[in-house]
């Protein structure tokens, strides 16, 4: 393409420029080339720690003297744990196969030819983050292995972290030989808005945001170029008569286990309305005693009045904090009516003993995910499998659910001809 495209560009937006550029060339490179290069973004991430470190002690310090809330400062503190599991994240990717020209079969196949199709590069993404600076590593290591220039955009909470892993991993990419702008950063005081980065629909090929709802609300209004929404929190589980108590309490506390992200953590539970009072008791003395403010239905906190009353606006809003609220309701159907209208949509839980009911769940729920007797904590590495997950997705659509290497990628189709029609 000429260059003279990007005369319409401000001169602010020279970032989108060179993203757009170099998604072009990196979608050439070879597998090898891409591993080595998210390997090195892992080594000299290892080696900047102490840098990064001090970047976020000034952060955190700016912060608090701003009044930041208590849920951006712990979602902003880096430790050295955190450092060193978004390295072995790095190593992980760099390690795993090529994503890209995989074949695949085709289902539209012409007479004397033959179809076929393979992933590809999506091209230029924009990863858009509030506070989680590790995070913007982890996402820029899944663009390069799928051949993807990657702009990040961080909040200013963050800007001095941001700037120093941001400057790591450009340092990493540029040490291996690829194009300049596969990885750019627009820092927080950058003069170009996030309305003009994400208007950028022409070069942009995907925007995802990574935050509370508020920021993901936010870019999907103004972003004209595709928005991977993310989500956390407002994960609902509903509690059978057949449902073992045990499994309830474990679930709940398991599921908010994810820091400093609570990304699937069960905040509403459902409770079928001939559930015993005893069992009911227990479990909220035990959520008591693990720290969880525990709420209730007008219902409930009439009868219990130990609870804490729940505002009718909060069936659908993630607390992303250890509270969890209760609702009673008449049965399963009922209870797959509210949470297909309340629930965040990415992840919800049934405990239950009956086959049928799992069923009847699994497919009524209009989720991307549904766990049946299992915790739906979410792990960005899990040790089982080979996969490294980004987040959660409730978009519906092709890329709705776990956010890893194939979401950031394309289907191209390829038509093998041999001259005669």
């Amino acid at each position: 393409m000429n260059e003279d495209v990007f005369d319409t560009l401000s001169a602010q937006m020279s970032h989108v420029q060179r993203a757009y550029k170099a998604s072009l060339k990196l979608g050439m490179t070879k597998g090898v080339e891409r591993s080595r290069a998210v390997l090195a973004m892992a080594e000299v991430l290892n080696q900047s720690f102490d840098d990064i470190l001090e970047a976020n002690t000034l952060d955190l310090e700016a912060s608090r003297e701003m009044a930041v809330s208590e849920l951006i400062l712990e979602w902003l503190k880096l430790t050295p744990a955190r450092l060193e599991a978004t390295v072995e994240i790095l190593r992980k990717l760099g390690e795993l196969s090529d994503p890209l020209r995989r074949v695949r079969s085709a289902d539209y196949q012409l007479e004397e030819s033959q179809t076929y199709s393979q992933l590809m590069p999506l091209g230029v993404i924009s990863f858009i983050h509030e506070a989680f600076p590790d995070i913007a590593a982890i996402a820029a290591g899944l663009c390069i292995k799928t051949g993807n220039s990657i702009i990040l955009k961080g909040g200013a909470e963050a800007v001095n972290t941001n700037i120093a892993i941001a400057e790591a991993l450009m340092r990493a990419v540029r040490d291996v030989g690829l194009p300049i702008g596969s990885v750019e950063i627009m820092a927080a005081e950058d003069s170009t808005s996030l309305r003009e980065l994400v208007n950028q629909d022409r070069y942009l090929n995907l925007v995802i945001p990574y935050g509370r709802d508020s920021l993901v609300q936010q870019v999907l209004r103004l972003s004209t170029a595709p928005v991977l929404r993310s989500a956390m929190g407002n994960c609902y589980l509903y509690w059978s008569l057949s449902g073992s108590l045990e499994t309830v309490r474990s679930i709940i506390i398991d599921s908010h286990q994810s820091e400093p992200d609570p990304v699937n953590a069960i905040e509403k539970v459902l409770i079928h309305r001939q559930a015993l009072s005893s069992s009911l008791l227990t479990l909220w003395n035990s959520l008591h005693e693990k720290g969880f403010d525990v709420r209730g239905d007008e219902e409930l906190t009439e009868t219990f009045p130990q609870l804490n009353l729940a505002k009718d606006t909060e069936w659908g809003i993630a607390y992303l904090a250890k509270t969890v609220t209760f609702k009673i309701v008449d049965g399963l159907e009922p209870a797959i009516a509210w949470i297909n209208q309340y629930s965040s949509g990415h992840a919800d839980c049934i405990v239950t003993e009956s086959y049928q009911e799992s069923r009847q769940f699994a497919l009524g729920v209009n989720s991307a995910s549904t766990y049946i007797n299992a915790s739906p904590r979410f792990c960005r590495n899990p040790s089982r499998g080979d996969a490294v997950f980004l987040g959660m997705s409730n978009k519906k659509g092709l890329r709705r659910g776990l956010i890893n290497l194939e979401s950031l990628t394309t289907v191209k189709h390829i038509v093998q001809g041999n001259g005669r029609f």
